[in-house]
């Protein structure tokens, strides 16, 4: 099966300079006689073949011809499309793994009316944007994980999923945090990437019933995954007011085990608690390494402008050429 294919940018530029060379053609050949001079003993003459007759005005003619039918192509911008190719790309596969449990919807300063997952799906959208070469997926935990969206190079689809994201989507009542990475881990475990990262946002710590840390941190070391975690929210205690239940902790970070995770993979720990602290984190975390690998780009271009301007020029040159040492005296 071919991938190669050739498509104009601009069509109708084309179409219609095609158009108005095609008129003026029929034009000229209703409207346009050649001069006539008659001789005498012309026609005896041309009887006893002594008259020749050169193509070199009918040549002239479709050179000329050609060289409009070229322009107009060039204007129309043409491009052969390579549809699908592999091409050296820097970059890095990265999975972000973020909270959906019930306490994301809390808002933590009086001057920022949004939630921690607002707050978290803005500045995820925004590193997102930044990351132009790499391949990026989502996972989403709360008392379920769920992979949310492969890793992909189509970031546009990617920032719809995360902007998209709203606390119901899985079970919010837990916190399945080493599930979720877990689940992260096997999106990155068939990628062929030198570097892989997991960047891990969450607000709490993990609910009963969750996995072992040390598993996750077993398998990370083993296909080669670097963890980032990011705390987001506290690490100290607080307390909220429930109409029905009075005072009750917030769940806090829990910082050692988040550094644990991050530091035993080669990764690191951040805490942010604000809007300003998260993006100081994504942008620390987009000075990671790059590193070379080959992708499967889509709707590669190739342009023909220079060639077809140097085809245009080659047939210019060749009518000039005639017309000076050739057919100079016809």
């Amino acid at each position: 099966m071919t991938y190669f294919f050739m498509r104009l940018m601009h069509p109708w530029i084309f179409v219609g300079m095609v158009a108005a060379l095609v008129l003026s053609m029929i034009v000229r050949k209703k409207v346009h006689k050649n001069a006539v001079y008659r001789y005498s003993l012309g026609q005896t003459i041309k009887n006893n073949g002594f008259v020749s007759v050169h193509p070199h005005k009918i040549i002239f003619y479709w050179m000329r011809c050609v060289v409009l039918l070229l322009l107009a192509l060039a204007s129309a911008h043409p491009q052969i499309v390579d549809s699908r190719s592999q091409l050296p790309i820097e970059g890095i596969d990265i999975v972000l793994v973020l909270d959906v449990s019930g306490s994301m919807h809390f808002q933590d300063y009086e001057d920022d009316p949004r939630s921690r997952l607002d707050i978290a799906k803005a500045e995820a959208i925004r590193f997102i944007d930044k990351r132009d070469n790499d391949a990026m997926g989502l996972v989403i935990f709360g008392a379920d994980t769920l992979s949310r969206c492969p890793i992909t190079f189509d970031k546009r689809l990617l920032k719809e999923v995360v902007g998209e994201l709203q606390l119901g989507v899985i079970s919010p009542d837990g916190t399945m945090l080493i599930r979720g990475m877990v689940t992260a881990a096997n999106r990155l475990k068939n990628s062929q990437s030198k570097s892989k990262i997991m960047i891990v946002l969450t607000d709490g710590e993990p609910s009963e019933g969750d996995m072992d840390p040390s598993v996750v941190i077993d398998v990370a070391k083993k296909l080669d995954i670097k963890i980032y975690t990011v705390g987001i929210g506290s690490e100290d205690d607080q307390y909220i007011f429930h109409p029905f239940y009075g005072h009750i902790p917030k769940p806090k970070v829990n910082r050692k085990l988040l550094t644990r995770i991050a530091q035993e993979t080669g990764g690191e720990y951040f805490m942010a608690r604000n809007a300003h602290d998260m993006r100081s984190v994504y942008d620390t975390i987009d000075r990671l390494e790059k590193t070379e690998h080959d992708v499967p780009v889509f709707s590669v271009y190739y342009d023909l402008l220079y060639p077809l301007i140097a085809l245009i020029m080659s047939v210019i040159f060749c009518q000039v050429f005639l017309s000076t040492y050739i057919w100079f005296g016809l």
